[in-house]
């Protein structure tokens, strides 16, 4: 196994132009398939022990850590295939360096991490090879919905789900206990609570927001809005939907009455007030465990997990934040051998490895097995917190679309609907700011855009 570091590659660089990019590509070429000597066939699946036994060499790209003892494992497994995991960059940064290969016909790796807001933006310029060929579209059981949908591309299955990012509230036990605040299991008791915990110490919120699209979306997404509607190139955007408005007026709220830390995710001041309790929750991502471990480790014991708010009392539904497919560029000459491989890492053993690596899983079987469930998180006083986040995988809101240009579309939120946290304008208002420049730029490429 080759491993390389991330390259130099400036992050945003070139992400405006991206999507004429992913239009204009068409996929790079139509490969050779030489990766192993048995064909899959129209919807057959992939004669596994040939292609391995043949064996080949395979260039990916990713950035997840765990994927480097999933590689590790795997090469031991299979002498004859030799893996180069480069890491050139997290998700902009590789976005940027996978369409520029695309674009220039050269140098594009066989399999390439992508985020799942992402997918349809390499999916609608035929750049990412449609698995159903290999069998893939056999393995929807084996899939949470959220992450399974997420990789749908119509017919089309055009990667495999790595991990994926159920929400649920995380919470500082203590600064609720000091605050006299219960757990909130509805967004309106979260309100009270939020206003409960800045009377007891002003510089204490219950969260931290200065705007962020993912957060957002997947607030949205839990509300039940659904204001991105995708049908090939045909698009719609609509920020007045229900589930938006409704997410927009409960946070607004938040807004006004200042009961959000101004604060930026994962900068040293964020964890410092999860250090010190002045940000006391966050609703966030299955994924986010180990990064409390690690970047808040003064928490051990008071941090706790909770489902997330719901918007009526007794309902269940939840929403994605996060979480990565592996896929296979139609550019590729060995779909083969790189499907054999992401098979392993994300159906196969390298799921247990992750999982050991500290991963969430997308896998069914993971999620519900009593060993996952009944393990006991010490940094969370003992609690079974996968109980809590298998739970929200479950009930996943379905229907959810991203746009097939979301890169690009969460690199302009700050400077529309991010401004309702730093300006004059209304959530609302911002929403709709982002839904017009969403919509210019679409147009701008291609697309027949409605609102």
């Amino acid at each position: 196994m080759t491993i390389h570091p991330r390259g130099r590659i400036v992050r945003g660089a070139a992400v405006a132009g991206t999507l004429a990019l992913t239009l204009t590509a068409c996929g790079g070429g139509e490969g050779t398939d030489d990766g192993g000597g048995a064909g899959a066939g129209d919807g057959g699946t992939v004669d596994t022990a040939a292609v391995l036994e043949e064996g080949g060499s395979l260039t990916v790209w990713a950035w997840e850590p765990t994927l480097e003892q999933v590689v590790e494992d795997f090469e031991a497994e299979y002498p004859n295939v030799d893996i180069e995991l480069a890491n050139v960059g997290t998700g902009n940064d590789q976005y940027t360096a996978l369409q520029n290969a695309i674009a220039a016909g050269s140098g594009v790796p066989d399999v390439a991490q992508i985020e799942y807001f992402a997918v349809p933006q390499f999916a609608i310029g035929e750049a990412l090879t449609d698995l159903t060929q290999f069998g893939a579209g056999e393995l929807e059981e084996t899939f949470s919905p959220g992450p399974w949908g997420s990789v749908q591309q119509g017919e089309a299955i055009v990667g495999l789900p790595m991990d994926s990012g159920p929400m649920a509230l995380f919470y500082n036990q203590d600064v609720f206990e000091a605050a006299g605040v219960e757990v909130p299991t509805t967004w309106d008791e979260y309100l009270e609570a939020a206003r409960a915990i800045h009377a007891h110490d002003p510089n204490a919120y219950i969260t931290n927001d200065i705007g962020d699209a993912g957060f957002t979306t997947s607030m949205i997404w839990q509300a039940g809005g659904q204001p991105y509607q995708v049908d090939g190139t045909d698009v719609t955007v609509d920020f007045t939907d229900e589930g938006s408005a409704r997410f927009a007026e409960m946070w607004q709220t938040l807004i006004d009455e200042d009961l959000l830390a101004p604060t930026v995710g994962w900068s040293d001041e964020w964890y410092q007030g999860m250090s010190n309790g002045t940000i006391a929750s966050l609703t966030i991502g299955a994924w986010m465990p180990a990064n409390l471990e690690s970047g808040v480790p003064s928490g051990a014991g008071s941090w706790r997990v909770a489902d997330m708010p719901q918007w009526e009392e007794g309902e269940m539904a939840t929403s994605e934040n996060g979480g990565s497919s592996l896929t296979v560029p139609e550019a590729s000459e060995k779909k083969e051998l790189a499907y054999a491989f992401i098979e392993y890492a994300n159906v196969g053993d390298g799921v247990q490895t992750r999982l050991d690596g500290g991963a969430f899983p997308a896998t069914t079987a993971e999620l519900g097995s009593e060993e996952f469930l009944n393990v006991e998180f010490d940094y969370f006083g003992g609690q079974k917190v996968n109980e809590v986040l298998s739970r929200s995988a479950e009930n996943v809101v379905e229907g959810w679309q991203y746009l097939p240009f979301q890169v690009y579309a969460n690199s302009v939120f700050n400077d529309t609907a991010g401004q309702a946290y730093v300006g004059d304008t209304t959530l609302a208002e911002g929403l709709a700011d982002w839904q017009e420049a969403t919509v210019t730029y679409g147009s701008d490429q291609g697309f027949t855009m409605a609102e």
